[in-house]
């Protein structure tokens, strides 16, 4: 996407910045750097996850679904579209299902 960063977003997250033409509506540099808080942020989810299901108290699906609820949330650090980015990248890395997110809240 850009030559002068060595981070490239793939393209499931670039697509939530394209204009239904496909162009890019937002600014290279903050589609990179809003990509790494999503990627670091499902990353740092991963243990807390795991330790959500492991202790008993919910399933895969119901984990996942949670956090989505509070990353989707009036006042959090990511918009409803990149919440349900973060959640299908944390689903990636857990090696869950991705769970079937409420309507609107899919990632492209």
């Amino acid at each position: 996407m850009d030559d002068t960063s060595q981070i490239q977003p793939p393209a499931s997250f670039a697509d939530l910045f394209r204009s239904r033409a496909g162009v890019l509506k937002t600014p290279i540099a903050e589609v990179v750097a809003r990509y790494e808080l999503c990627d670091d942020l499902a990353c740092h989810l991963v243990e807390q996850a795991q330790t959500l299901y492991h202790s008993g108290n919910s399933s895969e699906e119901g984990v996942l679904l949670g956090f989505h609820s509070a990353l989707a949330a009036e006042g959090s650090v990511v918009t409803a579209v990149e919440a349900g980015w973060v959640i299908q990248r944390l689903a990636e890395l857990l090696e869950w299902k991705a769970p079937r997110l409420p309507d609107g809240a899919e990632s492209a």
